[in-house]
């Protein structure tokens, strides 16, 4: 099996829940200017929904994920609305 190495790095969303090592779940990746399912590993059990990020690709549309939050930009705090200035 090769390895779809374009999908590593990538964030994406479970749309079936992985249960561990004991079965895969389904996951919706963004990579190649769109999107793509592959079957999901994960270490430990993920609910669906959970957003992840693709740490491996086992080829044949398979992927390792772990659970992911976005980073936070710090510039964002400072583009608060003008209308909150007072």
């Amino acid at each position: 099996m090769v390895p779809d190495e374009a999908v590593i790095g990538c964030t994406g969303v479970l749309l079936v829940r992985t249960l561990g090592s004991i079965g895969p779940g389904e996951v919706l990746v963004r990579v190649r200017g769109g999107t793509e399912t592959f079957l999901a590993w994960s270490p430990e059990p993920l609910a669906k929904g959970t957003p992840v990020l693709v740490i491996e690709s086992r080829g044949s549309r398979q992927v390792d994920v772990v659970a992911w939050a976005e980073p936070v930009d710090p510039l964002d705090a400072l583009t608060g609305d003008p209308g909150d200035a007072g």
